[in-house]
């Protein structure tokens, strides 16, 4: 299965320079947790992703004015990203080995032309593959050592 059959297509994006009350107003009226982030330049070129969990981490927990901090700082830029004649398999592969739950599918020129998530998984009814997939993306990412006791 080629990513262009599961894709969701056409995905809404943000630029660097929004602000962070216009992108969550983006996640909200679009009912999604990321959003590709595309150059102010109207090249549509992806710059980076940023989530919900990002607003909410960093600019809402350091206090900062949603209305008037600019995203560009907080931009996860970096990507893991798939063409769409790419297989399902290796989209879910690279998903597992960088423990991510979006990946955005882009063309030739870098341009954001769909996003393949955790939800696209689930509508393949590929049922092993998304058990194992959300297994692996799901693993604690460090190891935390509890200190001796006494």
């Amino acid at each position: 299965m080629k990513l262009r059959e599961v894709m969701t297509p056409d995905p809404v994006c943000c630029r660097v320079t929004d602000t962070a009350a216009t992108v969550a107003r983006l996640l909200r009226d679009n009912d999604v947790g990321a959003l590709p982030v595309v150059a102010s330049d109207g090249s549509g070129r992806v710059e980076g992703i940023i989530t919900d969990r990002d607003l909410c981490c960093t600019i809402v927990a350091q206090g900062l004015d949603p209305n008037t901090t600019v995203i560009g700082t907080f931009v996860s830029r970096r990507l893991v990203t798939c063409r769409p004649e790419q297989s399902l398999d290796s989209c879910e592969k690279l998903m597992q080995t960088h423990q991510i739950r979006r990946v955005l599918i882009v063309n030739q020129e870098n341009r954001c032309i769909g996003v393949i998530s955790q939800a696209d998984l689930a509508r393949t009814n590929r049922t092993e593959n998304l058990h194992r997939t959300l297994a692996e993306i799901s693993k604690p990412s460090q190891t935390i050592e509890l200190p001796a006791t006494a």
